[in-house]
């Protein structure tokens, strides 16, 4: 019989609704991120740098392109005849169809692939964060406490600790309360959504909780491992580490890469970042380009002006285009003249000539004040934008909108045009 010491489990399934426009076609770890990579990439390449070689990729909401991504997972050298990667969607059983209908409630349907490598330990990740992690290290951890389960924790500001399950430990780590997303945080430990379970307490766990509507980690299987007095752990991680959940958050970690020295460098020989890529030509950069601070994705052709912005494959910026503090993902073209500031633009979009984004007053977003709120436009995947309109801040637009959507030429601060096919 197959023996794997540990397997990971990546919960990839998420819808991202707070990316707005950017999720409404695509699964939030698929989106793409630093101008070559998409966040699942982060992960996965953690996995193979630490020397884990079976992932199980848990797929729920718009699985295509995530799919597509991973394939057999050659770039991340998991395409292996005993374990690899191995996408897990949903499926239907003889008695019933089931969604995942929660992170803990997605392992729990697929407890008989875990079985099949009969491992001591079972990783769980996220597919949405930004970082780089030795889960060996943590393994070890777990090893030498002699833990059931071990949670991957790091401090943040006291005054953010509410948005995360948060951990309260006695003076060996090892975990005394954990109080899910707390109104009043005890503590400022907050629980990275990775944890390393004792595949035996873990499977007692979810058989447990199988009947717990939408059962999830941090509601359900933490604390029921906690009430049966298991031996859980905190496990401090320092490094960088971004939940790249909000657009403000996306944006920020993008520009966080083209600092002079940027706090995530994905440029390091020994921890490195893989993805699929495919056969692009190089850069192309006109004699009249500007650029400043910025980095360019792989076939992108630059004849405008662009400055601490994120660019990815095959974007072209055309003559008299200006792009700044702007993260534009591939195969998206700006026309001529257009003037781009703190914007997102998606896959595969179409910027007419003389377009202006991101000027005027600030507004509250008419379309989701919480989702739309960083300053920030976004224009969802093949959205095509008229030639000559100008288009406030908060903005969402997603589709082929038209010079009669932009009422005497302007889209104002907050406002949005989503059409059919488009949706948020």
């Amino acid at each position: 019989m197959i023996k794997k010491e540990m397997i990971a489990m990546l919960l990839a399934g998420g819808q991202g609704s707070r990316l707005g426009v950017l999720t409404s076609k695509v699964a939030k770890p698929a989106v793409a991120f630093g101008g070559k990579y998409r966040i699942i990439d982060f992960p996965l390449s953690n996995c193979i740098n630490a020397g884990i070689d079976t992932v199980g990729v848990l797929t729920q909401y718009q699985p295509l392109r995530l799919n597509t991504h991973i394939g057999i997972g050659i770039p991340w050298d998991l395409d292996r005849n005993i374990g690899g990667v191995t996408i897990l969607p949903p499926y239907e059983k003889s008695t019933n169809s089931e969604w995942y209908t929660g992170t803990a409630n997605a392992i729990y349907q697929n407890i008989d692939y875990i079985d099949s490598f009969n491992p001591d330990y079972v990783l769980i990740l996220s597919g949405d964060h930004i970082y780089k992690m030795d889960y060996e290290v943590m393994l070890e951890y777990h090893k030498s406490n002699n833990a059931d389960l071990t949670i991957a924790a790091m401090p943040v500001p006291i005054e953010e600790a509410s948005r995360f399950g948060v951990v309260i430990t006695d003076e060996t780590n090892r975990i005394t309360e954990f109080e899910e997303k707390p109104a009043h945080p005890r503590s400022n430990l907050a629980s990275m959504g990775i944890y390393i379970f004792t595949w035996s307490v873990l499977r007692d766990a979810l058989k447990a909780n199988k009947d717990q509507p939408s059962c999830d980690f941090g509601k359900h299987v933490i604390p029921y491992c906690h009430e049966r007095g298991n031996r859980i752990f905190a496990y401090e991680y320092n490094g960088y580490w971004k939940d790249v959940g909000t657009l403000g958050s996306y944006w920020e970690a993008n520009m966080e890469l083209i600092d002079i020295i940027p706090v995530f460098n994905l440029y390091e020989e020994f921890w490195k970042i893989y993805t699929k890529s495919d056969a692009l030509p190089p850069q192309y950069v006109s004699a009249e380009s500007k650029i400043e601070r910025s980095i360019l994705g792989e076939g992108c052709e630059i004849y405008g002006e662009v400055f601490n912005s994120v660019i990815g494959a095959n974007v072209v910026i055309e003559e008299g285009a200006v792009v700044r503090d702007s993260i534009i993902m591939q195969g998206t073209v700006v026309g001529k003249g257009s003037q781009l500031y703190k914007t997102i633009i998606a896959e595969n979009c179409r910027i007419g000539e003389g377009v202006v984004t991101g000027v005027g007053e600030y507004a509250e977003s008419k379309l989701d004040p919480k989702v739309y709120a960083f300053d920030l436009v976004t224009i969802g995947e093949n959205s095509v934008i008229p030639d000559h309109v100008t288009i406030g801040k908060n903005v969402a637009i997603s589709g082929e909108t038209e010079s009669a959507d932009y009422p005497g030429g302007n889209l104002a601060s907050g406002e949005y045009i989503v059409k059919a096919g488009g949706e948020k």
